[in-house]
């Protein structure tokens, strides 16, 4: 059993909603707490309504007190204060085998956490993380570096190394922002994606082959969901960051030629085709 610790995304894309198909689909029950409810589509987030704190770990204690969780990832945290009750209750080992993907960007580049947020990130949330998942412009953010400056492998490594050095055990930067794998306007589009995987000894190169398509929605959650689940069924951290990729890898494929909505569709989470 996995716990989601995310918000809600009503075009079912991404969010608590990627998720539970994610974790359903490798097997595994999904139990979540909600932190923000969205109103979004493929085209656009319109709104975006936090969860009280208060609520949040509400639904943490209702979950944890009755359910035998594995593992838990975090998604949307949404507010510094939600970011402390999940920092505070990781602290204190209630949350076990912790994977944070720190969604802290719009797809746009927009960074829609405070400060405040960052920093608790970065200074009481990380610590307590089993591995982070950030993309390059999240990654960027927590190791302090301009997300703007074009990256390449060696910067990726050189911002797992930074961010390793803030606590998590592990880190895997995606390198899913890299020149020409979104838009292929400013370069060719590459023939493989690279993420870099750290482990505070050992740097470990993971590149699968690129998918063009625009139903890339729910990529990361998706991604980071898998490993929670994965580490909930009991595999080692490398394995299930593999396995995780090549699951993610197969569903892009699956949902590359649909046309659901005008903007950034859905992943084929269950192999529909």
């Amino acid at each position: 059993m996995a716990l989601s610790i995310a918000g809600s995304d009503s075009g079912s894309g991404a969010g608590v909603q990627a998720d539970l198909k994610t974790m359903a689909a490798l097997g595994v029950f999904a139990v979540t707490a909600i932190t923000a409810v969205t109103a979004q589509n493929t085209v656009a987030v319109r709104s975006v309504h936090p969860v009280p704190a208060e609520m949040v770990e509400a639904q943490i204690d209702a979950v944890l007190d009755d359910l035998p969780v594995a593992a838990v990832k975090t998604g949307m945290l949404g507010t510094a204060e939600v970011a402390e009750v999940v920092a505070r209750r990781a602290g204190a080992g209630d949350l076990p085998n912790l994977v944070v993907d720190p969604v802290m960007v719009a797809s746009t580049g927009r960074v829609f956490l405070s400060a405040d947020a960052i920093e608790v990130y970065r200074s009481r949330l990380l610590p307590h993380a089993l591995i982070t998942t950030p993309n390059l412009w999240e990654a960027a953010i927590l190791a302090g570096s301009d997300p703007s400056v074009s990256a390449d492998v060696d910067t990726m490594a050189d911002l797992a190394r930074r961010i390793h050095a803030l606590g998590p055990a592990w880190v895997l930067v995606k390198g899913g922002h890299l020149p020409g794998v979104e838009s292929t306007v400013d370069a060719a589009a590459p023939d493989n994606v690279a993420d870099v995987l750290f482990d505070g000894h050992r740097l470990t190169v993971l590149e699968s082959p690129h998918v063009d398509t625009p139903n890339t929605h729910g990529t990361g959650c998706s991604l980071s969901a898998a490993i929670a689940a994965l580490l909930a069924s009991g595999e080692d951290m490398t394995t299930a960051v593999r396995t995780a990729k090549a699951f993610v890898h197969t569903a892009l494929l699956g949902g590359r030629e649909w046309r659901l909505g005008r903007g950034h569709g859905p992943l084929d989470h269950f192999g529909w085709s």
